[in-house]
C-alpha cells in the first residue's frame, strides 16, 4: 500500500534538498576559488576597456602623427582583384597587443612589489676555526669537533 504524505512534508523534503543542495555548491564555489576567478574575468573586462580606451584614444592618435600618412592601418598589398594583403591592420594590431601587454605587466608588476614579504634576516652563524663548521654565532663550542670557539 501506498502511503500519502501531507503537502506538508513534502514542502519540508523539498527544502531540506533545496538547502542541501545550496550549501554543497557554496563549498564547491569557495574550495576551487569560482568565485575569485569570476570577479577576475569581471575585473579583467573593465581594465581591458580602460587599457583598450587609452590605446584608442591616447597613444594611437600619437602613433599616428608619428607616422606618415594618417590611415595608415588601412595599408595593404593588393594582389588580384578585391585580394589584398593588410598588413597595415596587422601591424596595428600588434601595436596593439603590446601596448596593453606593457600596461598590463606593469599593473601586475606592481601589485606584486606591494604584496611581497620583507625577506627573512639570515640566521647568525659563525664558523669554527678548527674543521670549518657552521654553528651559531652564540655557540662557545663547535657541535662537530669540541674546539672551543
Amino acid at each position: 500500500m501506498a502511503t500519502l504524505q501531507s503537502t506538508g512534508e513534502v514542502g519540508a523534503k523539498a527544502a531540506a534538498s533545496a538547502k542541501k543542495a545550496a550549501e554543497e555548491f557554496r563549498a564547491f564555489l569557495l574550495k576551487h576559488n569560482v568565485l575569485g576567478l569570476a570577479v577576475g574575468v569581471v575585473i579583467g573586462g573593465a581594465v581591458g576597456k580602460v587599457v583598450s580606451g587609452i590605446v584608442d584614444d591616447v597613444i594611437m592618435p600619437i602613433v599616428g602623427v608619428i607616422l606618415p600618412g594618417g590611415e595608415w592601418r588601412s595599408a595593404q598589398l593588393t594582389l588580384a582583384g578585391t585580394n589584398a594583403i593588410k598588413y597595415g591592420d596587422l601591424i596595428g594590431r600588434t601595436i596593439d597587443f603590446l601596448i596593453v601587454a606593457a600596461v598590463v605587466f606593469v599593473i601586475i608588476k606592481g601589485l606584486l612589489e606591494r604584496d611581497k614579504p620583507a625577506p627573512a634576516a639570515a640566521p647568525a652563524t659563525k664558523s669554527c676555526p678548527e674543521c670549518l663548521e657552521t654553528i651559531p654565532a652564540a655557540a662557545r663550542k663547535c657541535r662537530a669537533c669540541g674546539s672551543t670557539v
